[in-house]
């Protein structure tokens, strides 16, 4: 069964800027967690954290194979208070990156200072793009924004992220129960995905689905609406829903809404609001 949806935005701010984000699925996925908000919230894939601020769930487990980006989480944790120079210039920019990259060479990629500057970069350089080249060395051009509303005291995450645990490992590492609810937004099904050192092959897109669908508790997918992930994720069992995704960043200028998936499994389709179906 396939249905098709329209969603409106939210108004939470997730401290980083993030391609793909899911802030604007959060109120589709709220009309979901509000019937398992008894469970642990578990996220393959974190990314800018939009779902889990916009759910605030008691328990949850948030991983990313991008272990900079788990790092500035585990220092937001903590209630990070930036103290270095914010400043919206190309050549500071490149002399941060640079001084980002050697803390990657030596070792010094886990500390407050590597934080700091991943949150510069990430406010600072183009679209809100985090990627890596096969070096893992931070790669992403200066921004060129006019302006930029930067943060430098965090702690008001604090009590929120305090409940929460931060991992960067293979999904299938993750230890699961069967009280949690999955929310899993990989890398989309799309010729260009390598954002880090580490490509999100087509093989590991199967091997994803075939984990989901083990899992004794409810799951929720979401992903480019390609032809093949439409028929995986239904092959195995899925409820499939089609949405109309912002489209943020293209390479061809094109910012008309994407079709992304939406893959249900041990969810009612009645947990998803009536007013949200087109």
């Amino acid at each position: 069964m396939i249905t098709k949806l329209k969603v409106e935005y939210d108004s939470l701010n997730p401290p980083l800027k993030w391609a793909g984000g899911k802030r604007w699925l959060v109120p589709i996925l709220r009309e979901i967690w509000k019937h398992y908000s008894h469970y642990r919230l578990v996220e393959p894939f974190v990314g800018g954290m939009a779902v889990a601020l916009g759910l605030q769930p008691h328990k949850a487990l948030l991983n990313d194979l991008n272990a900079h980006l788990i790092n500035f989480y585990c220092w937001l944790q903590k209630g990070l208070c930036i103290d270095i120079q914010l400043e919206n210039s190309s050549c500071y920019y490149y002399l941060c990156r640079q001084q980002f990259n050697e803390f990657i060479l030596t070792g010094k990629a886990q500390s407050r200072e590597a934080a700091n500057l991943f949150y510069f970069m990430n406010r600072t350089g183009y679209n809100g793009l985090c990627r890596f080249n096969s070096k893992d060395q931070f790669n992403v051009p200066f921004g060129r924004y006019k302006t930029i509303n930067y943060v430098k005291n965090f702690s008001h995450y604090t009590p929120i992220l305090e409940k929460w645990y931060f991992s960067s490992v293979d999904f299938v590492k993750l230890q699961l129960q069967p009280t949690d609810l999955i929310y899993a937004d990989p890398p989309y099904d799309v010729q260009f995905t390598k954002y880090s050192a580490n490509d999100f092959k087509w093989e590991d897109q199967i091997r994803l689905a075939e984990w989901l669908a083990c899992h004794p508790g409810p799951v929720i997918a979401s992903n480019q609406a390609t032809e093949r992930i439409v028929q995986l994720y239904e092959s195995l069992g899925f409820s499939i829903t089609l949405l109309d995704a912002p489209r943020r960043i293209s390479c061809t200028g094109d910012r008309k809404p994407a079709k992304e998936v939406l893959a249900l499994k041990g969810i009612p389709l009645k947990s998803i609001p009536l007013k949200s179906i087109l």
